[in-house]
């Protein structure tokens, strides 16, 4: 295995670990820690805000250290700092300590995306299919994480869903830590210094069409960072609630919730074959589209009927990831990607941070049946969005190997 394989396989743990580390809490808060704190699920949930606020805001100066410092020590410093903030978080014994805890998670998981994403597309042709496969590593963060929490909750408490994976992070980076820095650094240097010679084609636009797609680019990335932390935040609880039959334990909670992610990760597979073929625009017309209906039929479901329904809309929300940061990755200069994927990800972790009091109100006021109620709409807008899209600014680039 060469060492860009052996870097891309770290880069893919850490998008893993990225979203099993911030949906971690989601399980537990909504199987665990009810009963134990005395708190309902709309009250806990509002103490993962600020971790979510830190774990946009956090993008930006994030991607300026790892440009003018090292973007392989940055990810050092990912794997490290999430794995020890995990484990402070078991010693919490109150909510606030709890919010602290998550907050540093937060701080640190916001490496990731300006850092690693920029390293995955660095020099490549076939943007869409690696950062496809890098999007199903962090999808399975999400399923993962439902399923490891619900698991230690059952067998030895909650604390333990933060303290096992906080260790395995930990681990991971002194690995990452000796692949980089024992006899690895010159190489690592040589291929940044080749990737940066070979950009790889990119679409020219002018300068007006360049802004528009941007904000179209900004507008879908806050339309589905809302879809996307409404239903993997919410999906465990849903669960519990409409699952009666089929849930009876929070192991079997997570194993269903688990199945649902782990189908749905590799969505993206197929959706960045796709934009690497054809015309983004087609795409993801197709995928914003057939969200309004799946969460249409959702709203009043339960039992299998939503269990079935919930593997649909899963699956068109995470095949979209991946195509925002293609187009990006096709109208940018390499050396603007850290930066403008910062943008994105501040934007997008922003309204990540602001969709959880958001769950919290509408699961309150009308159940979950308001709250997809409330996505289908902003699924329905983001599809417009989309088809203002210009279809030159979309097309595939020239074909080429890696």
């Amino acid at each position: 295995m060469t060492r860009q394989r052996v870097n891309f396989f770290f880069l893919n743990l850490g998008h893993f670990y990225d979203h099993l580390f911030m949906l971690i809490f989601a399980t537990v808060a909504a199987l665990a820690l009810t009963e134990e704190l005395g708190l309902t699920y709309a009250e806990l949930i509002p103490y993962t805000v600020p971790g979510f606020v830190a774990f946009g805001a956090g993008a930006i100066p994030a991607g300026w250290l790892a440009d003018r410092w090292s973007r392989p020590g940055m990810m050092v410093a990912f794997f490290l700092g999430i794995g020890v903030s995990s484990i402070l978080t078991s010693f919490a014994g109150t909510p606030l300590q709890i919010g602290a805890g998550l907050l540093l998670i937060g701080t640190f998981a916001s490496i990731y995306h300006p850092v690693g994403i920029a390293m995955v597309v660095e020099g490549r042709r076939k943007q869409g299919l690696a950062l496809a496969v890098n999007g199903v590593f962090g999808n399975m963060g999400v399923a993962s994480a439902v399923l490891i929490a619900a698991a230690l909750i059952d067998l030895s408490g909650w604390r333990s869903a933060f303290i096992l994976p906080g260790l395995v992070a930990v681990a991971t980076g002194l690995a990452y830590a000796a692949f980089q820095y024992s006899g690895g650094r010159e190489a690592v240097g040589a291929a940044k210094a080749a990737s940066a010679g070979r950009e790889g084609p990119r679409l020219i636009l002018d300068r007006r069409t360049l802004l528009w797609v941007f904000a179209i680019i900004f507008f879908s990335t806050t339309c589905g960072s809302l879809i996307f932390q409404a239903t993997t935040f919410s999906l465990p609880k849903v669960f519990d609630e409409r699952l009666l039959e089929l849930a009876g334990s929070a192991t079997q909670v997570g194993g269903w919730a688990f199945m649902v992610f782990t189908l749905a990760a590799f969505a993206q597979l197929p959706v960045g074959h796709l934009i690497d073929r054809y015309s983004i625009r087609t795409v993801f017309s197709i995928v914003a589209g057939l969200q309004i209906p799946a969460f249409v039929l959702v709203i009043n479901l339960t039992g299998v009927p939503a269990l079935l329904v919930s593997i649909a809309f899963m699956l068109l929300v995470f095949g979209q990831i991946p195509i925002n940061d293609a187009l990006l990755a096709r109208i940018a200069k390499s050396e603007w990607r850290s930066p403008v994927y910062s943008l994105k990800y501040v934007l997008s972790f922003t309204i990540s941070a602001g969709t959880v009091p958001m769950i919290a109100f509408l699961h309150t006021s009308g159940g979950f049946a308001a709250l997809f109620t409330v996505v289908a709409l902003v699924a329905a807008v983001m599809f417009g969005g989309v088809l203002l899209l210009p279809r030159g600014a979309t097309t595939p680039l020239p074909a080429g190997a890696d």
